[in-house]
Formats: structure tokens, C-alpha cells, sequence
């Protein structure tokens, strides 16, 4: 009889996102509230287009974070 199992996994994305900012704060900020990620979506931002740009792989890594059995 088979089993079903919960398996955590993880999708990191990682890139960049370079940002017209009067300083590293107020970059960091910008990144923070005015940019995200849909799944269905892929990156969106706030921001208006001539103060940003963004550069990331469209293939996440892929990690399991743990595998258990549901009870």
C-alpha cells in the first residue's frame, strides 16, 4: 500500500535588482516595499522603469527541506 508523503521544499531565486537610491538605505527600502515575486507573475515592482532594473535566473534552485509521512 502506498504512502503519501508531505515533502518541504524550497525555490531559491536569486538575483539582482539595481536601483536609482540616494543611498544604500534608501535602496534597500525600495527593494523591500516596492518590489516582489509572483509565482504566476514572475517579478513585479512598484517602481517606475527608469529607476529599475532586475537580473535573475528564470530556473530556481531546488531544495527538500524535509520529507515526512501524513498521518
Amino acid at each position: 500500500m502506498e504512502k503519501v508523503y508531505k515533502v518541504k521544499t524550497r525555490y531559491v531565486f536569486e538575483g539582482t535588482f539595481e536601483v536609482k537610491a540616494s543611498d544604500k538605505e534608501e535602496a534597500a527600502r525600495l527593494v523591500l516595499n516596492d518590489c516582489g515575486m509572483v509565482m504566476c507573475c514572475g517579478i513585479q515592482t512598484t517602481l517606475d522603469d527608469d529607476k529599475i532594473d532586475w537580473h535573475f535566473d528564470i530556473h530556481p534552485e531546488k531544495k527538500i527541506v524535509s520529507i515526512t509521512t501524513k498521518k
